[in-house]
């Protein structure tokens, strides 16, 4: 059996090609609007869907997205935005201290550090703190991860060249241990960081993984290695880059660091759980794809590709980020409801059917979401991408409701090892 539709046709009777088909955003989509359709018909017994409260969900994230950026001069959502934490301009200083490099050798830098930064963003707790020396300033949960990362990357803790310190390589991941990381972002008894062996684990995979793909990461198994995969050897002035095309790399090349175990026979799955009453073809069926991360670190790898000259198209064939703070905005304004209320006391699993809806739905909704923001700032989807719409936006408003309704925690309480919420 194969499907087309994604790229050359895949049997998804075997492994490999139904492992294939759900590494695609649109697969993520359609099985995402499934179980919304599904959810109207008043066929889920986890949620009810209330439409008209998708105006008051979309009044939320324009005036978020105002208040935020008056100009309307809207960035994409990207872990960069971390790094500006503060207001503090960071990336100034980077760019110093690479100038002698030429812009392909500057991208691979970035996206080395853009790739380990997102993989430390895992929830923080809420009693962990970062102090900046330089700034004074204190950051904690994403801002303080981004913030941490961006210094230990300066000091060369992910390199295992000391005479280059701006680079991350697989031997210097490897090497790395609990003790330096918790140096680095400042953790110990008083100051207590969520996930510290957890982080360290899925970084040294990362460097397994670097040092198993030459072809792909080249010799010392950098992650800029995937800029001279994707831009064209005339060079990136004149080259093009679909972000998809960013996004199947990552999912072809580190489908196999994510612990989460999911699989097809042999062939890791990563961000893709069950559920029963999705249909699909082959060995597909019953599996709901979102790969958050890998898309949360496709978001941020944009603008390396683009500071370096190559032009990225395609920016809304990447998806929705179904993670807490999206999927709460749309529960906190009741475009979703809760069949059973008593549910958002209660503990939840990634695996479990409840989250893994909860999240398809918030990707499915996202979609619908945007054009009705769009709308109220007068944008059109060329001015104010779904990327742009995140970060004005989605995931700020949902943060700010979560903030005035429980004191920033999440309307649903999901134990998870970080690569999902």
């Amino acid at each position: 059996m194969s499907v087309t539709g994604v790229g050359p046709a895949l049997d998804v009777g075997r492994a490999e090609g139904a492992a294939a088909a759900l590494r695609t955003t649109s697969a993520v989509r359609e099985r995402a609007q499934l179980l919304l359709r599904r959810a109207r018909e008043d066929g889920s017994r986890w949620f009810g869907v209330d439409d008209g409260a998708l105006q008051t969900a979309a009044g939320e994230v324009v005036d978020v997205t105002r208040a935020r950026y008056p100009d309307l001069k809207i960035p994409y959502h990207s872990r960069w935005r971390h790094f500006e934490a503060g207001g503090v301009e960071r990336k100034a200083g980077l760019d110093a201290r690479l100038a002698a490099l030429d812009a392909p050798g500057r991208a691979r830098a970035m996206i080395d550090l853009a790739v380990v930064s997102v993989l430390l963003d895992a929830g923080a707790g809420p009693d962990w703190r970062y102090r900046e020396a330089a700034s004074g300033q204190h950051f904690a949960r994403s801002e303080g991860l981004g913030v941490a990362s961006w210094h230990a990357f300066l000091g060369g803790l992910f390199s295992s060249d000391v005479t280059r310190p701006l680079q991350v390589d697989a031997a210097g991941l490897r090497g790395l241990d609990a003790d330096r990381l918790a140096e680095a972002f400042q953790v110990g008894p008083s100051n207590p960081l969520v996930g510290l062996d957890g982080r360290v684990l899925l970084l040294r995979r990362l460097g397994e993984a670097l040092a198993a793909q030459p072809d792909v990461f080249g010799p010392h198994g950098r992650p800029g290695g995937l800029f001279d995969l994707l831009v064209a050897p005339q060079g990136p002035a004149a080259s093009t880059v679909a972000a998809h095309d960013i996004l199947s790399q990552l999912l072809t090349s580190l489908s196999g660091i994510w612990p989460a175990g999911n699989a097809i026979g042999a062939e890791p799955l990563g961000d893709c759980w069950p559920h029963e009453a999705v249909d699909g073809a082959g060995l597909t069926r019953g599996w709901v794809p979102f790969h958050k991360l890998s898309q949360w670190l496709t978001y941020s790898l944009l603008e390396p590709f683009q500071w370096a000259g190559v032009q990225v198209v395609g920016l809304d064939a990447l998806t929705g980020l179904p993670e807490y703070r999206n999927g709460g905005l749309l529960l906190d304004t009741g475009a979703l409801r809760l069949r059973d209320p008593d549910w958002a006391v209660c503990s939840w699993a990634a695996g479990d059917e409840l989250v893994v809806e909860w999240r398809a739905l918030t990707v499915a909704l996202l979609d619908e979401l945007a054009p009705l923001v769009r709308a109220r700032l007068g944008l059109d989807a060329r001015e104010m991408p779904l990327a742009c719409v995140l970060e004005g936006g989605t995931w700020a408003a949902g943060r700010a409701l979560a903030q005035r309704t429980r004191g920033g925690l999440p309307p649903l309480s999901v134990v998870s090892d970080g690569t999902v919420f």
